[in-house]
């Protein structure tokens, strides 16, 4: 579904990702976990073209993204995006921000896209806030919503970038819950995120960052049990006290 082949970036002289090649098969569930700083947005951000890798190749379910001309538009379509911050209009009503792009962006007519805000909004538990402004929810509740603005995008691929770092820590399970519901979809999910927990319960594969480098790779089991790599154990005996 997603293919990178020897993916640079450069901002400055700062090289953010270094010859990344990664593979990522329709359905499946990726976690992406390393320290700040590693690459790990910048990985993601590349993966839908909202950064532009400085050399090689991205394909996304099928399309070279990366070619010039590409209908990066077209791409899109298919994939979502869920941000730290939620990026909800404030002007707009719940139901209002899930059916803005698929009736500007993909001409779905306004009635059915109601129909399938309404029943996401039901899926991640806010049916009853369909009506309010985002300014009237918490923020665990705006992230939820803007879950369920993604998926009434019907997306092939939904990518997370650490979607409750914003978050009061009570409010973190809430979208883990949701998210882990939305593991059990055939469903191909890219999550950035330092919830380990998380990865631990959804992930079919994860990867570890630092430095732009792609450091180690493999099932939960061996990522958190039996890693090979000596940064990839610095790192977990930090976090896993």
């Amino acid at each position: 579904m997603i293919r990178m082949e020897n993916v640079n970036k450069h901002f400055g002289k700062l090289w953010a990702l270094k010859n990344i090649n990664l593979e990522i098969s329709a359905g499946e569930k990726l976690v992406v976990i390393g320290p700040s700083g590693s690459g790990k947005s910048t990985l993601i951000r590349c993966m839908n073209y909202l950064e532009a890798p400085t050399s090689g190749k991205i394909f996304v379910d099928g399309v070279e993204i990366t070619a010039p001309k590409a209908p990066i538009t077209k791409v899109r379509q298919s994939v979502a995006m869920v941000f730290q911050s939620f990026n909800l209009y404030p002007h707009k009503t719940v139901l209002e921000n899930l059916t803005l792009a698929p009736i500007k962006v993909q001409g779905v007519d306004r009635k059915q896209a109601e129909e399938s805000g309404l029943k996401y909004l039901e899926r991640v538990g806010l049916l009853e806030k369909a009506y309010n402004y985002p300014s009237q929810l918490s923020g665990g509740q705006q992230q939820r919503v803007a879950i369920a603005r993604a998926l009434n995008m019907r997306p092939k691929i939904i990518l997370f970038d650490e979607p409750t770092s914003a978050l009061d820590p009570e409010m973190i399970q809430e979208v883990l819950d949701v998210m882990v519901e939305l593991s059990k979809d055939n469903i191909t999910m890219v999550v950035v995120t330092h919830e380990m927990g998380f990865a631990r319960q959804v992930a079919d594969r994860v990867i570890f960052m630092d430095e732009g480098e792609i450091v180690e790779e493999g099932t939960p089991e061996h990522f958190f049990l039996n890693p090979s790599s000596e940064r990839t154990k610095l790192f977990l005996s930090k976090i896993l006290r």
